[in-house]
Protein backbone atom coordinates (compact mmCIF):
# COMPACT_ATOMS: atom_id res chain seq x y z
CA UNK A 1 0.00 0.00 0.00
CA UNK A 2 1.13 3.31 -0.92
CA UNK A 3 1.88 5.51 1.85
CA UNK A 4 1.05 9.82 1.33
CA UNK A 5 3.35 11.76 3.40
CA UNK A 6 0.83 14.27 5.82
CA UNK A 7 4.34 16.37 6.55
CA UNK A 8 7.73 16.22 4.74
CA UNK A 9 10.49 18.80 4.80
CA UNK A 10 13.02 20.52 2.52
CA UNK A 11 15.49 20.32 2.18
CA UNK A 12 15.76 16.11 3.04
CA UNK A 13 18.69 14.31 3.74
CA UNK A 14 19.20 13.29 -0.35
CA UNK A 15 19.50 17.12 -1.05
CA UNK A 16 21.58 18.97 1.32
CA UNK A 17 23.09 21.95 -0.69
CA UNK A 18 27.33 21.34 -0.71
CA UNK A 19 26.90 18.01 1.25
CA UNK A 20 28.99 15.39 0.92
CA UNK A 21 29.88 12.22 3.13
CA UNK A 22 33.25 11.20 4.35
CA UNK A 23 34.92 8.36 6.39
CA UNK A 24 35.23 9.29 10.04
CA UNK A 25 39.18 8.16 10.91
CA UNK A 26 41.67 9.44 12.99
CA UNK A 27 43.00 12.12 10.36
CA UNK A 28 39.35 13.26 10.01
CA UNK A 29 38.70 13.86 13.72
CA UNK A 30 42.37 15.43 14.01
CA UNK A 31 41.10 17.87 10.90
CA UNK A 32 38.09 18.80 12.63
CA UNK A 33 39.99 19.74 16.13
CA UNK A 34 38.92 17.11 18.33
CA UNK A 35 40.80 16.62 21.18
CA UNK A 36 39.75 13.53 22.51
CA UNK A 37 41.52 10.12 21.38
CA UNK A 38 38.71 7.64 20.66
CA UNK A 39 40.11 3.68 21.14
CA UNK A 40 39.92 1.24 18.32
CA UNK A 41 36.66 -0.32 18.64
CA UNK A 42 35.33 3.15 18.47
CA UNK A 43 36.97 4.11 15.72
CA UNK A 44 36.20 0.76 13.61
CA UNK A 45 32.36 1.61 14.68
CA UNK A 46 32.50 5.23 12.77
CA UNK A 47 34.41 3.34 9.94
CA UNK A 48 31.77 1.15 9.57
CA UNK A 49 28.55 3.57 9.92
CA UNK A 50 30.43 6.24 7.64
CA UNK A 51 30.47 3.62 4.53
CA UNK A 52 27.18 2.48 5.49
CA UNK A 53 25.73 6.08 5.44
CA UNK A 54 27.54 6.39 1.84
CA UNK A 55 26.12 3.52 0.43
CA UNK A 56 22.28 4.43 1.71
CA UNK A 57 22.89 7.78 0.00
CA UNK A 58 23.92 6.25 -3.30
CA UNK A 59 20.70 3.62 -3.08
CA UNK A 60 18.40 6.50 -1.44
CA UNK A 61 17.42 4.34 1.71
CA UNK A 62 18.30 6.51 4.61
CA UNK A 63 14.96 6.92 4.68
CA UNK A 64 11.93 5.10 4.77
CA UNK A 65 9.92 4.26 1.46
CA UNK A 66 6.55 5.54 1.30
CA UNK A 67 4.50 1.91 1.43
CA UNK A 68 3.28 -0.76 4.07
CA UNK A 69 2.70 -4.09 3.58
CA UNK A 70 -0.10 -5.44 5.71
CA UNK A 71 -0.06 -8.60 7.76
CA UNK A 72 -2.34 -10.58 10.14
CA UNK A 73 -0.85 -11.61 14.11
CA UNK A 74 -2.03 -13.86 16.64
CA UNK A 75 -4.52 -12.11 18.02
CA UNK A 76 -3.94 -14.17 21.30
CA UNK A 77 -0.39 -13.79 21.63
CA UNK A 78 1.09 -11.66 24.41
CA UNK A 79 2.36 -7.97 24.59
CA UNK A 80 5.51 -6.89 25.35
CA UNK A 81 5.92 -5.99 28.90
CA UNK A 82 8.07 -2.15 28.50
CA UNK A 83 10.63 -2.24 31.19
CA UNK A 84 14.49 -1.38 30.12
CA UNK A 85 15.45 -0.92 33.40
CA UNK A 86 14.16 -3.93 35.33
CA UNK A 87 13.23 -0.92 38.22
CA UNK A 88 10.12 0.33 36.32
CA UNK A 89 7.95 1.35 39.21
CA UNK A 90 4.62 1.26 36.83
CA UNK A 91 3.76 -2.34 34.78
CA UNK A 92 3.35 -1.28 31.40
CA UNK A 93 2.25 -3.30 27.69
CA UNK A 94 3.82 -1.48 24.37
CA UNK A 95 1.37 -1.17 21.61
CA UNK A 96 3.16 -1.85 18.54
CA UNK A 97 1.64 -2.19 15.60
CA UNK A 98 3.82 -1.66 13.18
CA UNK A 99 7.38 -2.96 12.51
CA UNK A 100 9.44 -0.16 11.52
CA UNK A 101 8.23 3.41 11.30
CA UNK A 102 7.29 6.01 8.50
CA UNK A 103 8.47 8.96 10.56
CA UNK A 104 12.52 7.71 9.83
CA UNK A 105 14.34 9.66 12.44
CA UNK A 106 17.45 9.17 11.57
CA UNK A 107 18.72 8.69 15.70
CA UNK A 108 16.10 6.11 16.16
CA UNK A 109 16.68 4.17 19.26
CA UNK A 110 15.22 1.15 17.48
CA UNK A 111 17.02 0.70 14.79
CA UNK A 112 20.12 3.05 14.98
CA UNK A 113 18.81 4.85 12.76
CA UNK A 114 18.35 2.37 9.59
CA UNK A 115 15.38 2.39 7.65
CA UNK A 116 16.44 0.02 5.18
CA UNK A 117 13.38 -2.32 6.51
CA UNK A 118 10.04 -2.84 4.38
CA UNK A 119 7.09 -1.25 6.69
CA UNK A 120 4.52 -4.38 8.08
CA UNK A 121 1.59 -3.45 9.62
CA UNK A 122 -0.92 -5.55 11.33
CA UNK A 123 -4.23 -4.70 9.88
CA UNK A 124 -6.11 -6.96 13.05
CA UNK A 125 -3.82 -5.56 15.91
CA UNK A 126 -7.01 -4.18 17.78
CA UNK A 127 -8.18 -7.73 18.13
CA UNK A 128 -4.96 -8.42 19.97
CA UNK A 129 -5.59 -5.23 22.30
CA UNK A 130 -8.73 -5.91 22.61
CA UNK A 131 -7.91 -9.52 24.24
CA UNK A 132 -5.23 -8.13 26.40
CA UNK A 133 -7.72 -5.32 28.22
CA UNK A 134 -9.87 -7.78 29.04
CA UNK A 135 -7.29 -10.31 30.23
CA UNK A 136 -5.54 -7.88 32.37
CA UNK A 137 -8.80 -5.41 33.56
CA UNK A 138 -8.14 -5.78 37.19
CA UNK A 139 -4.50 -4.75 38.18
CA UNK A 140 -3.29 -0.98 37.70
CA UNK A 141 -1.21 -0.77 34.22
CA UNK A 142 -0.40 1.20 31.29
CA UNK A 143 -0.88 0.65 27.46
CA UNK A 144 2.18 2.21 25.98
CA UNK A 145 1.13 3.15 22.33
CA UNK A 146 4.05 2.91 20.79
CA UNK A 147 7.30 2.50 22.11
CA UNK A 148 8.78 1.04 19.14
CA UNK A 149 7.24 3.16 16.78
CA UNK A 150 5.35 6.71 16.16
CA UNK A 151 1.32 5.86 16.98
CA UNK A 152 -0.42 7.99 14.28
CA UNK A 153 1.91 7.80 11.54
CA UNK A 154 1.10 7.17 7.72
CA UNK A 155 1.07 3.43 7.84
CA UNK A 156 -1.37 3.55 11.03
CA UNK A 157 -3.48 6.45 10.07
CA UNK A 158 -4.28 6.12 6.21
CA UNK A 159 -4.62 2.22 6.91
CA UNK A 160 -7.00 2.64 9.80
CA UNK A 161 -5.13 0.82 12.23
CA UNK A 162 -4.72 3.17 14.58
CA UNK A 163 -9.06 4.51 14.47
CA UNK A 164 -9.13 0.64 15.61
CA UNK A 165 -6.64 0.26 18.30
CA UNK A 166 -8.45 3.41 19.82
CA UNK A 167 -12.21 1.84 18.99
CA UNK A 168 -10.70 -1.41 21.16
CA UNK A 169 -10.16 0.62 23.99
CA UNK A 170 -13.28 2.27 23.99
CA UNK A 171 -15.44 -0.84 23.65
CA UNK A 172 -13.54 -2.08 26.66
CA UNK A 173 -14.22 0.81 29.16
CA UNK A 174 -17.73 0.68 27.69
CA UNK A 175 -18.08 -2.89 28.96
CA UNK A 176 -15.95 -2.76 31.95
CA UNK A 177 -16.27 0.93 33.59
CA UNK A 178 -13.88 0.19 36.39
CA UNK A 179 -11.19 -1.32 34.33
CA UNK A 180 -8.14 -0.32 35.86
CA UNK A 181 -6.08 -0.75 32.50
CA UNK A 182 -4.86 3.00 30.82
CA UNK A 183 -3.39 3.94 27.58
CA UNK A 184 -0.52 6.42 27.47
CA UNK A 185 0.40 7.90 24.25
CA UNK A 186 4.04 9.04 23.16
CA UNK A 187 3.78 11.04 19.69
CA UNK A 188 5.08 13.23 17.67
CA UNK A 189 1.98 13.97 16.16
CA UNK A 190 0.86 17.79 14.48
CA UNK A 191 -2.59 18.48 14.23
CA UNK A 192 -3.18 16.92 10.53
CA UNK A 193 -2.42 13.64 12.45
CA UNK A 194 -4.76 14.08 14.90
CA UNK A 195 -7.75 15.14 12.35
CA UNK A 196 -7.34 12.30 10.07
CA UNK A 197 -10.48 10.55 9.25
CA UNK A 198 -11.21 6.68 8.81
CA UNK A 199 -13.95 4.76 6.62
CA UNK A 200 -15.97 5.56 9.69
CA UNK A 201 -15.84 8.57 9.24
CA UNK A 202 -14.20 9.64 12.99
CA UNK A 203 -11.15 11.42 13.25
CA UNK A 204 -8.43 10.24 15.63
CA UNK A 205 -9.15 13.52 18.13
CA UNK A 206 -12.88 12.23 18.23
CA UNK A 207 -11.56 9.10 19.07
CA UNK A 208 -9.47 10.46 22.18
CA UNK A 209 -12.23 12.20 23.52
CA UNK A 210 -14.18 9.13 23.86
CA UNK A 211 -11.54 8.33 26.00
CA UNK A 212 -11.38 11.26 28.48
CA UNK A 213 -10.17 9.94 32.30
CA UNK A 214 -8.75 6.76 30.84
CA UNK A 215 -5.63 8.24 28.41
CA UNK A 216 -3.33 10.69 28.18
CA UNK A 217 -1.29 12.00 25.07
CA UNK A 218 2.20 12.85 25.68
CA UNK A 219 3.75 15.28 23.15
CA UNK A 220 7.14 14.26 21.91
CA UNK A 221 9.42 16.63 21.26
CA UNK A 222 13.19 17.08 20.41
CA UNK A 223 15.39 20.25 21.42
CA UNK A 224 17.49 21.14 18.03
CA UNK A 225 17.44 23.99 15.71
CA UNK A 226 14.04 23.38 13.72
CA UNK A 227 16.80 22.89 10.06
CA UNK A 228 18.37 20.23 11.28
CA UNK A 229 15.35 18.49 12.82
CA UNK A 230 13.36 18.82 9.29
CA UNK A 231 16.70 16.45 7.95
CA UNK A 232 16.78 14.24 10.50
CA UNK A 233 13.12 13.78 11.69
CA UNK A 234 12.20 13.71 7.96
CA UNK A 235 8.67 13.12 8.07
CA UNK A 236 7.67 14.18 11.47
CA UNK A 237 5.55 17.03 12.09
CA UNK A 238 7.17 20.40 12.85
CA UNK A 239 7.44 21.79 16.48
CA UNK A 240 4.34 24.19 15.98
CA UNK A 241 2.51 21.67 14.62
CA UNK A 242 3.13 19.29 17.68
CA UNK A 243 2.28 21.97 19.96
CA UNK A 244 -1.04 23.03 18.23
CA UNK A 245 -1.66 19.13 18.77
CA UNK A 246 -1.75 19.71 22.28
CA UNK A 247 -3.70 22.92 22.74
CA UNK A 248 -6.29 21.04 20.49
CA UNK A 249 -6.25 18.05 22.74
CA UNK A 250 -6.34 20.44 26.04
CA UNK A 251 -9.65 22.52 24.24
CA UNK A 252 -11.15 18.92 23.99
CA UNK A 253 -10.88 17.60 27.25
CA UNK A 254 -7.80 15.43 26.85
CA UNK A 255 -4.90 15.36 29.12
CA UNK A 256 -2.03 16.40 27.59
CA UNK A 257 0.52 18.31 29.85
CA UNK A 258 3.01 16.76 29.84
CA UNK A 259 6.07 15.77 27.11
CA UNK A 260 8.49 13.10 26.40
CA UNK A 261 12.02 15.37 25.29
CA UNK A 262 13.93 13.50 23.17
CA UNK A 263 16.58 13.56 22.03
CA UNK A 264 18.44 16.01 23.38
CA UNK A 265 22.09 17.04 21.49
CA UNK A 266 24.49 18.03 23.42
CA UNK A 267 26.24 20.59 21.33
CA UNK A 268 23.06 22.38 20.54
CA UNK A 269 22.21 23.86 24.36
CA UNK A 270 22.50 27.06 25.02
CA UNK A 271 20.96 29.44 27.65
CA UNK A 272 18.63 30.95 25.07
CA UNK A 273 17.79 27.87 23.38
CA UNK A 274 16.70 26.15 27.06
CA UNK A 275 14.69 29.40 28.12
CA UNK A 276 12.76 29.56 24.66
CA UNK A 277 12.31 26.19 24.74
CA UNK A 278 10.56 26.14 28.64
CA UNK A 279 8.48 29.72 27.42
CA UNK A 280 7.14 27.20 24.70
CA UNK A 281 6.18 24.48 27.18
CA UNK A 282 4.57 27.11 29.68
CA UNK A 283 2.99 28.88 26.85
CA UNK A 284 1.03 25.75 25.52
CA UNK A 285 0.05 24.08 29.05
CA UNK A 286 2.36 21.54 29.73
CA UNK A 287 3.82 21.21 32.89
CA UNK A 288 5.98 18.60 33.36
CA UNK A 289 8.96 17.16 31.22
CA UNK A 290 10.76 13.91 30.47
CA UNK A 291 14.46 15.17 29.32
CA UNK A 292 16.39 12.28 27.53
CA UNK A 293 19.84 13.09 25.80
CA UNK A 294 21.04 11.45 22.30
CA UNK A 295 22.21 7.86 23.24
CA UNK A 296 23.53 5.69 20.04
CA UNK A 297 25.90 3.39 18.79
CA UNK A 298 28.99 4.47 17.07
CA UNK A 299 27.99 3.68 13.61
CA UNK A 300 24.86 5.76 14.18
CA UNK A 301 26.75 8.56 15.52
CA UNK A 302 29.58 8.59 12.05
CA UNK A 303 26.16 10.14 10.02
CA UNK A 304 24.50 11.81 12.70
CA UNK A 305 27.91 13.82 13.19
CA UNK A 306 28.33 15.00 9.77
CA UNK A 307 24.87 16.13 9.50
CA UNK A 308 25.13 18.23 11.64
CA UNK A 309 28.37 19.59 10.37
CA UNK A 310 26.71 20.26 7.44
CA UNK A 311 25.20 23.06 9.50
CA UNK A 312 28.10 24.19 11.66
CA UNK A 313 31.47 22.07 12.29
CA UNK A 314 31.54 23.55 15.83
CA UNK A 315 28.14 21.26 16.47
CA UNK A 316 30.19 18.63 14.96
CA UNK A 317 33.21 18.81 17.06
CA UNK A 318 31.46 19.56 19.65
CA UNK A 319 29.32 16.32 19.37
CA UNK A 320 32.50 14.15 19.36
CA UNK A 321 33.97 15.36 22.57
CA UNK A 322 30.63 14.60 24.42
CA UNK A 323 30.64 10.89 23.29
CA UNK A 324 33.36 9.43 21.88
CA UNK A 325 36.63 10.18 24.95
CA UNK A 326 37.69 6.47 26.12
CA UNK A 327 36.67 6.20 29.29
CA UNK A 328 32.68 7.23 28.14
CA UNK A 329 32.56 3.77 26.37
CA UNK A 330 30.56 2.57 29.64
CA UNK A 331 28.19 5.38 29.87
CA UNK A 332 25.42 3.30 28.29
CA UNK A 333 21.76 3.46 28.63
CA UNK A 334 19.00 2.19 26.91
CA UNK A 335 19.62 -0.95 24.69
CA UNK A 336 23.61 -0.61 25.35
CA UNK A 337 23.64 2.97 23.29
CA UNK A 338 26.40 5.12 24.78
CA UNK A 339 25.28 8.59 26.41
CA UNK A 340 27.42 11.51 26.64
CA UNK A 341 30.13 12.56 29.10
CA UNK A 342 28.79 11.37 32.17
CA UNK A 343 29.82 14.84 34.67
CA UNK A 344 28.22 16.85 32.20
CA UNK A 345 25.00 14.51 32.11
CA UNK A 346 24.54 14.85 35.43
CA UNK A 347 25.66 19.01 35.46
CA UNK A 348 22.68 19.19 32.82
CA UNK A 349 20.22 17.33 33.99
CA UNK A 350 20.24 19.35 37.44
CA UNK A 351 20.18 22.79 35.78
CA UNK A 352 17.55 21.91 33.82
CA UNK A 353 15.60 20.61 36.22
CA UNK A 354 16.15 23.72 38.29
CA UNK A 355 15.17 25.99 35.15
CA UNK A 356 11.82 23.98 34.23
CA UNK A 357 10.92 24.70 37.60
CA UNK A 358 11.48 28.54 37.12
CA UNK A 359 8.35 28.08 34.84
CA UNK A 360 6.15 25.75 36.50
CA UNK A 361 7.17 22.66 34.88
CA UNK A 362 8.44 19.59 36.97
CA UNK A 363 10.48 16.98 35.83
CA UNK A 364 10.24 12.92 34.89
CA UNK A 365 13.11 11.01 35.57
CA UNK A 366 13.01 7.03 35.89
CA UNK A 367 14.85 5.22 38.64
CA UNK A 368 17.52 3.97 36.31
CA UNK A 369 18.35 7.42 35.62
CA UNK A 370 18.28 9.42 38.81
CA UNK A 371 20.31 6.09 40.63
CA UNK A 372 22.94 6.68 37.31
CA UNK A 373 23.73 10.25 37.57
CA UNK A 374 23.07 10.36 41.52
CA UNK A 375 19.60 12.61 41.48
CA UNK A 376 18.73 12.52 45.29
CA UNK A 377 15.14 11.46 46.61
CA UNK A 378 14.90 15.07 47.81
CA UNK A 379 15.93 16.78 44.79
CA UNK A 380 13.58 14.30 42.49
CA UNK A 381 11.11 12.21 44.28
CA UNK A 382 9.65 8.94 41.83
CA UNK A 383 6.53 10.48 41.85
CA UNK A 384 7.19 14.10 41.72
CA UNK A 385 4.63 16.92 42.77
CA UNK A 386 2.44 17.32 40.18
CA UNK A 387 1.88 13.23 40.09
CA UNK A 388 3.47 12.15 36.89
CA UNK A 389 5.95 9.10 37.35
CA UNK A 390 9.09 8.20 35.48
CA UNK A 391 8.24 8.43 31.62
CA UNK A 392 5.71 11.07 32.42
CA UNK A 393 2.77 8.48 33.47
CA UNK A 394 -0.05 10.71 35.41
CA UNK A 395 -0.67 8.34 38.82
CA UNK A 396 -3.61 10.59 39.30
CA UNK A 397 -5.44 8.84 35.99
CA UNK A 398 -5.86 5.79 38.11
CA UNK A 399 -7.25 8.14 41.21
CA UNK A 400 -9.80 9.30 38.79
Amino acid sequence: MKLEPIYSHEPDVYHIPGFTPAIIDRAYLKNLGVKTQPDDDTMEGLRIGSENFIKRLESKTVIPAPKVELAKIDVNSELEIHNYTNRCPTLTYEVSPVLGCFVGCLYCLVTDGVHEQKLIAYENYDELVYNHLSAHKDNEHYYYFSAKTEAFQEATLQTGIAHKILRAFIKHFDEFPDSKCRLFIASKSGTDHLLVKDEQGETILELFKKLRGKMQFNTSLSIMPDNVRAIVEPYSAPMSERMAAVRLCQENGVLSNSALVQPIFPSFLNPKLTSDFFQMLKDNGIINFKPEFLTVCMENLAWIGQLLGQQDKALERGLYEFYLAPENKDHRKQRGRTAPNRSWSIDTIRSLMLEARQYGVSTSICYWVRNAIGISEEMIPIINENGFQCLGYQRKLFEE
